[in-house]
């Protein structure tokens, strides 16, 4: 039928993700949940002008043309319509946040406003958008994630593609989209989102992919949602909701000829969980260390500083990524192991496999210090598959008192809000001590596959010497990744 278990999109598209071979295509439906209308709803009032009712049709497409057709050729209403549903002021989704925090350096799309654009930024990635074939010849040096605008953008909107004569036209007026496209398409592996197949784009973006490329292309995936059951399934509701189930059926088959399978879900909401998944497989070599240390105990500063190197060096050497927030007594240690690590080997790419973010201590004006922080935090640890706690202890100021450290509580709470495999050393007590414990008193909630306990009663063991805490981390590590 042309569709596939999700298990084999996070195997197949997780594998691009981390291979730097995926690319996204993003239509209307993923702005939806921002607060953008569809097609439909955009088109409402100009198919009341040409005495038609816009729920009795399908081809939105062609009731644009006829609507320009209407005024003698001239689009001012439409270009008008785009400027103020797609101009407003709308806040990026959580679909979007995780999307700008994937592994992505190609984005596609056909949406006219700036939400995606927005996600990126706020993720601190640099972003070069494509909205005209001029635009395509201009590179910017050092941009993170381009995003090809192919059907226009807000900021021209009478250059939109939006009528029927604007689609017929397309290669003539953006034809170096479509070079840009198939090469893509060649060499990248797609996930469509947004997309569902009464989008007036789809058949014309499959037209275009089937023209590009042959039958040996790579091949791409899409989510799509089956038909919204109705409450009361009796009768002709029953009927209805038969029939679009038959049909979808009949069109997701077809989508083979396009080397493109589907994942098929119930509801909208499914979709995040769906990214929040192949976010954490595809940072599943970064691996996130949370510590601090004002007070050493149990192992003593010496041990505990050669620890922390030890973990630096060892991340490093078995090929995952450090990401750190530099904690105080820990972080430095661990990030010098690494280094010590990367620095001998010539070809060593540092930029991808050390990802630093020391704490600020300035913050932006009108920014409370908590909320700046767990912000700060939730955005280091959205690159990351798995995550090391060690120690996590600082002195309270005021009480003068060595204190748990509650910002370790919070990394561990986002951690697994994400979905990643938290690994707390409790041999080295403090904040880690009570972490482990409540890790290992629910094992088979942070690690549902099992094959852990062994090793997290190692872990717990002060009497361990450090090479035997190292081995059991990263064995743990090994379980859960596939590097």
């Amino acid at each position: 039928m042309g569709t596939i278990a999700v298990d084999v999109l996070y195997d197949k598209f997780g594998a691009a993700l981390c291979d730097d071979t995926a690319a996204i295509f993003v239509g209307a439906g993923l702005s939806c949940a921002s607060g953008f209308v569809n097609w439909r709803e955009l088109l409402r009032g100009i198919t009341k002008d040409l005495d038609l009712d816009i729920d009795r049709e399908s081809d939105l497409i062609s009731l644009a043309q006829y609507h320009v057709n209407k005024r003698g050729g001239q689009r001012g209403e439409l270009n008008q319509l785009i400027v103020d549903e797609f101009a407003k002021k709308a806040k990026t989704s959580e679909n979007h946040q995780i999307i700008a925090n994937l592994p992505l350096d190609t984005v596609w799309t056909t949406n006219y406003d700036r939400l995606l654009e927005e996600a990126f930024e706020a993720a601190h990635r640099q972003v070069d958008v494509k909205t005209s074939q001029k635009s395509l010849a201009i590179s910017h040096i050092g941009h993170g994630v381009t995003i090809y605008k192919m059907h226009g953008d807000v900021s021209d909107p009478s250059g939109a593609i939006l009528t029927k004569e604007d689609y017929e036209t397309f290669e003539a007026s953006r034809g170096a989209f479509s070079i840009k496209l198939k090469g893509d398409l060649l060499s990248r592996t797609f996930l469509f989102l947004g997309f569902s197949f009464s989008d007036p784009n789809i058949d014309y973006i499959l037209a275009r992919i089937r023209a590009l490329v042959n039958k040996d292309c790579r091949p791409h995936y899409c989510i799509m949602s089956w038909p919204k059951k109705p409450d009361r399934l009796v009768g002709s509701a029953r009927a209805a909701y038969e029939y679009e189930r038959k049909r979808l059926a009949l069109r997701l088959s077809d989508l083979s000829r396009y080397g493109i399978q589907a994942v098929m879900i119930n509801e909208y909401a499914e979709l995040t969980p769906i990214l929040q998944e192949l976010g954490r497989r595809s940072h599943q070599r970064d691996i996130f260390v949370s510590g601090s240390a004002h007070d050493y105990s149990p192992l003593g500063k010496d041990r505990l500083e050669n620890l922390a190197r030890q973990i630096g060096k060892r991340i490093a050497n078995e090929g995952y990524n450090l990401t750190s927030g530099f904690g105080l007594g820990i972080g430095e240690h661990v990030t010098l192991g690494a280094l010590e690590n990367l620095l001998h080997n010539p070809v060593t790419d540092l930029d991808s496999r050390l990802f630093l973010r020391p704490f600020p201590q300035t913050l932006p004006t009108g920014t409370s210090r908590k909320d700046f922080w767990t912000k700060y935090r939730r955005e280091m640890l959205q690159r990351t598959g798995a995550c090391i706690f060690v120690a996590g202890n600082k002195l309270d100021r005021r009480s003068n008192k060595v204190v748990g450290a509650n910002g370790m509580i919070e990394e561990f709470d986002i951690a697994c809000a994400l979905g990643q495999y938290p690994i707390p050393i409790g041999a080295t007590g403090h904040m880690a001590r009570n972490l482990w414990k409540e890790v290992t008193s629910n094992l088979d909630r942070y690690f549902p596959k099992g094959g852990v306990k062994t090793f997290f009663q190692i872990l717990g063991d002060k009497n361990k010497t450090n090479e035997e805490l190292l081995d059991a981390v990263f064995r743990i590590l090994k379980h859960v990744t596939a590097v």
